[in-house]
């Protein structure tokens, strides 16, 4: 499933081409949203933005087109008229003069007023997104402090999206690592220097993905494992997905762990040893 940081950048790539645009044509695939079509049609695109993993389209109009891409949607972006050579079933089409902007293999679409937007039923129990420029590690560090979540195992808090919006699976591990943090360790359990150190971790690990497109190793490790001849998937992160492979820091093999059925990746030296 994509998480924070790509629906962040696939933000982006729409913005470039709907930010200001009038809709000229509106397409939904289900039958629920019909009647959206011809409503929002000749709406001028203020914003787009995102709240976690869901991307939020506003209108002028005073609506807002809700997404959710799950584990397989993707958003495509092509000239007018033409269409994309895909297998994909298409469920939203955004249509300005210039650009469609299509999104496939997503179901989870709904359009809200914007002025009652916070209602929605996912927008109403996350918490804060990851790629806030307000969110500061001292509000993280108060989060993880705090009466609701601080007797969690970070394992599982880290994907509990009224933590923090728009953590996944391998930002867990990458940013639990980085923070040299053990994933079944309790907030209550830990000092006070490694919480703050988890907490500028998160926001450390998050913005390096944004920035990197996916990517959390830091740009030094990056180039001289790409002079080494490695490829993306081997030099894109310090342990997800690379079980059974040396730790960068201390030559120790990464870890597999399934922890409520999903797996997490850990260096048992720098993370439980130490």
């Amino acid at each position: 499933m994509p998480e924070g940081p790509e629906i962040r950048r696939a933000a982006d790539r729409l913005s470039r081409v709907l930010y200001g645009q009038l809709l000229i044509n509106v397409y939904f695939y289900s039958e629920e949203l019909k009647a959206f079509e011809k409503i929002l049609e000749g709406s001028r695109v203020e914003a787009v933005t995102t709240r976690g993993k869901a991307l939020l389209t506003s209108l002028d109009s005073g609506y807002t087109i809700y997404s959710h891409n799950q584990l397989y949607g993707r958003w495509n972006i092509v000239k007018t008229g033409n269409f994309p050579k895909t297998r994909r079933s298409l469920r939203m089409a955004l249509d300005t003069h210039s650009h469609r902007a299509l999104l496939f293999s997503a179901s989870d679409i709904s359009v809200l007023q914007s002025e009652v937007m916070e209602d929605h039923p996912f927008l109403a129990k996350i918490g804060p997104d990851i790629l806030d420029e307000d969110l500061t590690w001292r509000v993280v560090s108060r989060r993880l402090l705090s009466n609701k979540f601080r007797n969690r195992q970070l394992a599982s808090l880290f994907l509990d999206q009224s933590f923090l919006a728009g953590v996944g699976n391998y930002l867990r591990s990458e940013i639990l690592f980085d923070a040299r943090a053990n994933p079944l360790k309790k907030p209550k359990e830990l000092a006070l220097k490694s919480i703050n150190q988890i907490s500028r971790s998160t926001l450390k690990i998050c913005q390096r993905a944004y920035t990197q497109n996916g990517v959390t190793n830091p740009e030094r490790l990056v180039r001289r494992l790409k002079l080494l001849g490695l490829s993306r998937s081997a030099y894109r992160h310090a342990v997800f997905g690379r079980s059974g492979k040396k730790c960068h820091t201390c030559k120790t093999s990464i870890e597999k762990v399934f922890i409520g059925s999903r797996r997490l990746y850990l260096c048992p030296l720098c993370q439980i040893v130490n």
